[in-house]
C-alpha cells in the first residue's frame, strides 16, 4: 500500500521541477525526499523520473503514474475538506498571483463593498507555485494566476493575455523610443524583480547579448520596483499590465513571451456555484477592465 506522502512527493517532484525545489516544497530535506521517491519506485516496480544534472523527466510509467495520482491526492484534498467543512463554508478562499498590480486587487476589494449576494474573502498572496500547492490542498478555493497548458488538472477561466515590456523611468534617454534592444542598455543599471515568473528567461535574453549589468535593487515587491525605476535608480522588465505616470514602457526587442492570466479552480469547489456569484463576478470585470484601462 503506497503512503499518501509518497504520492505528495512525487507531484512535488513534476510541479516543482528538480528534487531540491520539491523538497522545499514538501517542507522536508532533499535526502528525505530522494529516499521516499526511491521507496515509491521500489514500490512501483520501476522508475518512475529520468534523472540529470538540472532537471528530472517522467518516465512513461511516471507520466501514466502521475495521471491517477493527482486523482488521488484530488479525492484525499476533497475528502479533508469536507471533514473539515462540516458546517458550509461562507468565506471565499482567494489566492491572488504576487505579480498581479496591487491596484487591482484593491480597486476590487472597495467595488465589491456591500453588493448583495457577495461572499467574504480571504486574500492569499503567493507565487504560482505556491498557490497551485495551495489549490491542490484545497487550502484555497480559487486562485487568479498563471493560466498554462500544464494547468489542466483544474478548471481554468482565462482572462486575458499580455507581453512583456521594458520599465524606463520618463526621464530616461530612450524613453520616445517605442523598441529598445537589450544591447543598448549596456551601459544602464537594472532593478531585479524577484517574484517575476521570467526571471530565468530575462537574465538569458540579456546575457546572450552580452549585457551584465549592474544590479542597484533586488525585490519582490512590484510596486517597490517601479518606485525604483520612476526615481531613477534603474531599469526593469515587467508584465505590460503595470503602468504608472512616471514611467514608459517601451518594447524589448526579440523578447516576445506572454503570459495568460486567469482564475484557477480547486477540484474541492463547485465552479458553476462560484462563478454565478458576485464576488467572483466582480472580481473578472475588475480585472478585465483593468487591463482594458491599461
Amino acid at each position: 500500500m503506497m503512503d499518501r506522502y509518497l504520492l505528495r512527493y512525487f507531484l512535488a517532484v513534476i510541479d516543482a521541477g528538480n528534487f531540491s525545489r520539491a523538497a522545499a516544497q514538501c517542507n522536508v530535506s532533499q535526502p528525505t525526499l530522494s529516499v521516499g521517491i526511491a521507496k515509491l519506485e521500489r514500490q512501483a516496480g520501476q522508475p518512475l523520473f529520468h534523472r540529470t544534472n538540472r532537471r528530472v523527466e517522467l518516465t512513461a510509467a511516471g507520466a501514466r503514474f502521475a495521471t491517477h495520482a493527482r486523482r488521488i491526492e484530488a479525492e484525499f484534498a476533497l475528502a479533508e475538506h469536507v471533514v473539515r467543512e462540516a458546517v458550509p463554508r461562507t468565506t471565499l478562499r482567494l489566492g491572488v498571483l504576487v505579480t498581479i498590480p496591487a491596484g487591482w486587487i484593491e480597486t476590487f476589494v472597495t467595488r465589491l463593498g456591500d453588493t448583495p449576494g457577495r461572499l467574504p474573502i480571504e486574500i492569499v498572496e503567493g507565487r504560482e507555485r505556491d498557490l497551485i500547492e495551495q489549490l491542490s490542498r484545497g487550502r484555497i478555493d480559487v486562485a487568479l494566476t498563471l493560466v498554462r497548458a500544464e494547468s489542466d488538472r483544474f478548471a481554468a477561466e482565462p482572462l486575458f493575455e499580455e507581453g512583456y515590456a521594458l520599465a524606463l523611468p520618463a526621464s530616461h534617454p530612450l524613453a520616445g523610443r517605442h523598441t529598445i534592444a537589450a544591447g543598448e542598455l549596456a551601459d544602464n543599471v537594472m532593478i531585479v524583480r524577484r517574484q517575476c515568473e521570467l526571471l530565468s528567461d530575462t537574465s538569458r535574453h540579456f546575457t546572450a547579448r552580452g549585457v551584465r549589468p549592474f544590479f542597484a535593487a533586488r525585490t519582490l515587491s512590484d510596486e517597490r520596483a517601479i518606485g525604483y525605476v520612476r526615481s531613477g535608480l534603474g531599469v526593469t522588465v515587467m508584465p505590460a499590465c503595470f503602468r504608472d505616470p512616471g514611467i514608459v514602457r517601451p518594447r524589448l526587442a526579440d523578447f516576445a513571451f506572454t503570459r495568460t492570466i486567469g482564475l484557477l479552480y480547486g477540484a474541492h469547489v463547485d465552479r458553476t456555484a462560484l462563478r454565478g456569484g458576485a464576488t467572483l463576478t466582480a472580481l473578472a470585470d475588475e480585472v478585465r477592465a483593468a487591463r482594458r484601462g491599461g
